[in-house]
């Protein structure tokens, strides 16, 4: 009860400085974006909801354009993607379907799951080739473990070549992610302050087992490092799934507790700079997009009732991907 309350009382903390939306409505080429929050010490200003690069990936080209398209169409600037996804797959779908036409309104990441420096370098270049772009706004180290995992990449210099990819201008930002232990995020953390941004699991699961929420996120807040939510339906977890991306049986926090509504208007309470969603399809795109534009804040007490209310499905039966 302590450790709850306690808790509680860091959340409402955080819930203080969650990143202010500007005032002003901004439109460019293509149209009305979405509401936008800072990117940390990056400076740059993202809309708050952005493209799942896995998802986009595993979708027939016809369905990823659609999808692409209703999201650029709905004020989505933000697209997220990674070396490992679809082997390439989804990096190379991008370089069709987005980067011809779109790359001067888009921020535009990728990350690498190297765990030495030839490689990284290697995945970088790669990466640029597929996405038939010059540059990304955002490179990330991808899929950090646990303790050791960190530990073997900063010996191998992968940090000495995210560095040198930010000084070359080929990223011209750098971060790291994981979900599988808040332990690997918090010696990434110990070792080094190179990264501007920060990609984990946020969702209303999470602080019931092995939190990224709880032990990890207000350390990203006193450095302003830009949080990038994921799995903020836990990967289909909240569907009843056991596996990425999929629904099942498995006991279901949505519907069955709370609302898709409830449960990422709640990711976007606390400090994150911008959710990126996995959607299956243009239409669970443009759901997202309308729960966007209707977010106006979750108070404290709505926040603690909706925490309160999935407790008791917190673990890896639902958060299957923690370790």
């Amino acid at each position: 009860m302590i450790e709850r309350r306690e808790f509680l009382k860091s959340l409402a903390s955080l819930s203080a400085a969650t990143v202010a939306l500007p005032a002003a409505e901004e439109s460019d080429r293509l149209g009305k974006l979405l509401p936008k929050r800072t990117l940390g010490r990056t400076g740059v200003a993202v809309t708050m909801l952005g493209v799942g690069g896995w998802h986009v990936g595993r979708m027939e080209d016809p369905e990823a354009q659609r999808t692409i398209e209703a999201a650029l169409e709905g004020g989505i600037r933000f697209f997220d993607n990674a070396e490992s996804y679809q082997d390439g797959a989804s990096e190379s779908r991008y370089g069709r379907l987005l980067t011809p036409k779109y790359r001067d309104v888009v921020f535009l990441m990728t990350k690498s799951t190297a765990t030495d420096a030839a490689t990284a370098r290697r995945h970088l270049e790669e990466s640029l080739l597929r996405m038939k772009t010059d540059y990304v706004d955002l490179w990330q180290m991808h899929s950090v473990t646990s303790v050791e995992d960190v530990d073997q990449r900063i010996q191998n210099g992968i940090l000495d070549v995210m560095l040198e990819a930010k000084k070359s201008g080929k990223a011209r930002h750098i971060g790291y992610t994981g979900h599988h232990r808040p332990a690997a995020h918090q010696r990434v953390l110990e070792k080094t302050d190179i990264f501007e941004t920060c990609q984990m699991p946020v969702n209303l699961a999470d602080p019931g087992y092995e939190s990224f929420i709880k032990n990890v996120l207000p350390k990203l807040v006193d450095r302003k490092i830009g949080v990038i939510a994921m799995k903020t339906l836990a990967n289909g977890g909240f569907f009843g799934g056991s596996r990425q991306g999929e629904h099942g049986d498995n006991p279901k926090v949505v519907p069955d507790r709370v609302s898709i509504q409830q449960a990422i208007h709640f990711v976007w309470s606390l400090p994150v700079s911008v959710l990126v969603t996995g959607s299956d399809n243009a239409d669970h795109m443009k759901e997202k997009i309308g729960l966007a534009r209707s977010f106006a804040g979750v108070d404290e007490g709505e926040r603690t009732a909706l925490i309160q209310r999935v407790a008791g499905l917190a673990g890896k039966r639902v958060e299957f991907y923690k370790a």
